[in-house]
């Protein structure tokens, strides 16, 4: 019983999205008192990589982030980096293989995971309440265009900062997921990936899904068409919300069994498991409905080119 959220100004005009996603995970705490997380998106510098590098579950050695830092400067200019929590946030500039990149922070320590590369994309994510998620991190000031969060509530795999949500589709830059419900053939797709060579960071299914979309975009499918596969090739009884650098979608399965609920004005769009959520923050701006099973429904900003960056 996860609670998931969305929020997108349909301007594209920077706005103080931290209080807004903050407020929504407040109100769905209930669903899920395991972890807290948010993938924001804020405007872009082409020139530089935005990282957040989970340095460990507990308080990780100050060597490890001089060995990140270190490394980084092997293949990259490093502009900003700081440590918050149990992350260490880097902006550098690089004009080589993220993937490559990626590769190279990890293979510091086993307990090192890259939790998100883009350009836009920042997901900061954290055991325990929405409340902790804003005194580590400062959630009311994050900035952006578009973000996605999560509450979770763990019914299968571990609780940590890894099985926590959002999820990164790694390897591919600025994509983002959040999920609630179960994918019930996950085993057999992870099985297919696995005998590819694709990497698990979990073992929570929902992972499987940024897996799926990084896939099929590599592929050369649209975003629109990436999320319409999906409804055929996964099983079960799920709805997820998925993020790029300029674009904010939801799909619902075929059974329509997972709530969610949509409020859209001509300024915003706002997506969440529960009306609760939505009425809290927007009070009586606007109406909410409930997408029908089967349902997709993409928004983008203006003047984008709904492309995603190959990392």
């Amino acid at each position: 019983m996860c609670g998931i959220i969305g929020f997108m100004n349909k301007s594209g005009a920077v706005t103080s999205i931290g209080s807004t996603m903050l407020g929504m995970l407040d109100a769905l705490g209930r669903r899920g008192p395991d972890s807290a997380g948010i993938a924001v998106f804020s405007p872009q510098n082409s020139n530089r990589i935005r990282l957040r590098v989970k340095l460990g579950d507990a308080d990780a050695p100050s060597e490890r982030t001089d060995a990140v830092k270190t490394q980084v400067a092997t293949v990259a200019t490093i502009e900003d980096a700081t440590v918050t929590g149990a992350y260490l946030r880097l902006e550098v500039s690089y004009d080589g293989n993220p993937v490559a990149l990626q590769h190279a922070i990890e293979g510091v320590h086993s307990e090192i995971e890259v939790v998100s590369m883009g350009r836009s994309l920042e997901i900061v994510k954290q055991v325990g309440s929405p409340a902790n998620l804003d005194t580590t991190y400062g959630l009311k000031d994050f900035i952006g265009t578009h973000a996605i969060g999560h509450t979770r509530l763990s019914t299968e795999s571990r609780v940590d900062l890894s099985h926590s949500q959002p999820f990164w589709a790694h390897g591919l830059l600025d994509v983002t997921i959040v999920h609630n419900g179960h994918i019930t053939n996950y085993h057999k797709l992870r099985r297919q990936y696995e005998m590819r060579g694709v990497r698990f960071y979990t073992e929570n299914d929902s992972e499987i899904i940024g897996i799926y979309l990084r896939d099929r975009l590599s592929q050369g499918l649209s975003f629109d068409e990436a999320l319409h596969a999906s409804m055929v090739d996964f099983d079960g009884s799920f709805c997820y919300l998925a993020a790029t650098a300029d674009q904010l979608a939801f799909a619902k399965d075929p059974f329509g069994l997972k709530p969610l609920m949509v409020a859209e004005t001509d300024e915003f769009v706002a997506i969440a498991t529960e009306e609760q959520a939505l009425c809290t923050v927007f009070k009586q701006e606007t109406q909410a409905r409930e997408p029908g099973p089967k349902s997709i429904r993409t928004w983008r900003l203006p003047d984008s080119t709904g492309k995603q960056e190959a990392a």
